[in-house]
């Protein structure tokens, strides 16, 4: 099918498409999965296929296909649904063939040559580092290698081969003392250098911490996010509003705010597809556009909105190389890249008082991508006495605005982690809703 993206791309001309694109993905990975301390399952999945953008009279078509035997029914289907879509005005053209940067640390050799029974050993790294606390059971977890290959054709000149691999592990943690509470940590990598043991360690830990949880009344305090708390509100409540997409359609929260005070002027936000082995790293985005760094907040200030080619070429700007996709199977739309929070960092629950610390949040997905707003669980959550996490929290709601919290930043630690995509450190904010 690689050999044959080529010969779609000619395809589609000959179909009378005026301009053409073809987006080839492949990908295989090894999940490695377990229920309490014991393997259940190991697979393989391949995954292969092409997606076809055809353009006729400003009309956009779209298809895809991961049968050989079908590519040329596919890029007929692309063809004949421009044609019988009515012209877009917005629309300006694919993009064409740029100088590409040089990007590091997105394959490793060694995940591409990893057999099942390594990766089974890094699962059960998982399992024995939850043993070295005690008192608890892992619930479930697993791990995960993948390499991908990925090429990107159009008829303006674009021709763009890159191969990238990845490694994940997580792991589910509860107690079995006497107490109930859970717990879990995972981590993502482009390469082995994670400690998968010291995750299984972590986990355990933070259960057993989490046990004879107090009830606090409802209060405004600072709440210290951990980078997984703090990444799925920037990801559910803020990041859709700075999607050039909605800002278009009318459904975002940042309308006509470029250039304002967002934020508190220690802020700054940055959205890179050019950081060593970051995990949104390629030398270009999901239709070819050079892969950037792009300063979304500078010192508070909103300084852009994330733009693909489409979006970029109806407002009139630059495309910030934001163009993403899922799969082969879908036309591409404006994503985040590597997502950078950056503040000055301190020991932060050494510099707060009192406070409240929170590990993660369940329920950030119900988050309003349009106004801000969000009510989320915390879990694991911790009060902060004297410069010291001081008791567990048994049940805790935290409320606030994504907008509003980010003029409230008091404070980062040193703990940066790569949740996905966003690269964050905890995050104090003041003046936060909680009710117990």
């Amino acid at each position: 099918m690689y050999d044959l993206a080529r010969k779609a791309l000619k395809l589609a001309e000959k179909a009378g498409a005026e301009e053409a694109e073809i987006y080839y993905a492949a990908s295989h990975s090894t999940g490695v999965n377990f229920k309490k301390d014991a393997l259940e399952s190991a697979k393989d999945r391949f995954s292969e296929g092409i997606g076809i953008r055809a353009i006729v009279n400003g009309a956009v078509g779209f298809a895809s296909t991961n049968s050989k035997v079908k590519i040329e029914n596919a890029v007929e289907v692309a063809v004949s649904e421009a044609r019988v879509r009515e012209n877009d005005p917005d629309w300006v053209c694919l993009p064409s063939n740029e100088k590409y940067p040089t990007v590091s640390g997105i394959f490793d050799k060694k995940v591409e040559a990893m057999e099942l029974e390594e990766c089974i050993g890094y699962a059960l790294a998982l399992v024995e580092g939850t043993k070295e606390f005690p008192g608890t059971l892992p619930t479930s977890g697993g791990f995960t290698r993948a390499k991908g290959r990925q090429l990107i054709l159009n008829t303006n000149g674009i021709e763009i081969e890159e191969e990238s691999t990845a490694v994940s592990g997580f792991v589910d943690v509860i107690t079995v003392n006497g107490h109930t509470s859970t717990a879990y940590d995972f981590a993502v990598s482009r390469s082995l250098d994670i400690d998968f043991f010291a995750i299984g360690k972590s986990a355990s830990q933070l259960a057993l911490k989490s046990n004879g949880g107090i009830k606090i009344e409802p209060q405004k305090t600072d709440v210290i996010f951990h980078p997984f708390a703090f990444s799925d509100i920037i990801e559910e409540a803020f990041a859709p509003s700075i999607d050039a997409d909605n800002v278009q359609k009318g459904r975002s929260g940042l309308i006509e705010k470029l250039g304002e005070e967002l934020a508190v002027p220690e802020l700054s936000i940055y959205d890179d597809g050019l950081i060593e082995a970051g995990i949104e790293t390629s030398v270009s985005d999901d239709e070819g556009i050079p892969s950037q760094r792009t300063t979304v907040i500078e010192k508070g200030v909103l300084e852009t909105y994330l733009y693909d080619s489409y979006t970029a070429g109806k407002a009139g700007v630059k495309s910030t190389a934001n163009g993403s996709r899922s799969s082969y199977t879908s036309p591409p739309s404006v994503g985040l890249r590597n997502f950078i929070i950056d503040y000055p960092k301190t020991d932060v629950i050494a510099d707060t008082q009192s406070g409240i610390f929170v590990n993660t949040i369940i329920g950030a997905h119900t988050a309003n991508s349009i106004s801000g707003d969000f009510s989320v669980e915390a879990r694991n959550a911790f009060t902060i006495k004297d410069g010291a996490l001081d008791k567990p929290v048994k049940s805790l709601m935290i409320s606030g605005n994504a907008f509003e919290l980010l003029k409230h930043i008091t404070g980062a630690g040193f703990d940066v982690r790569k949740v996905g995509g966003i690269i964050t450190p905890s995050i104090r904010v003041s003046d936060m809703s909680v009710i117990g």
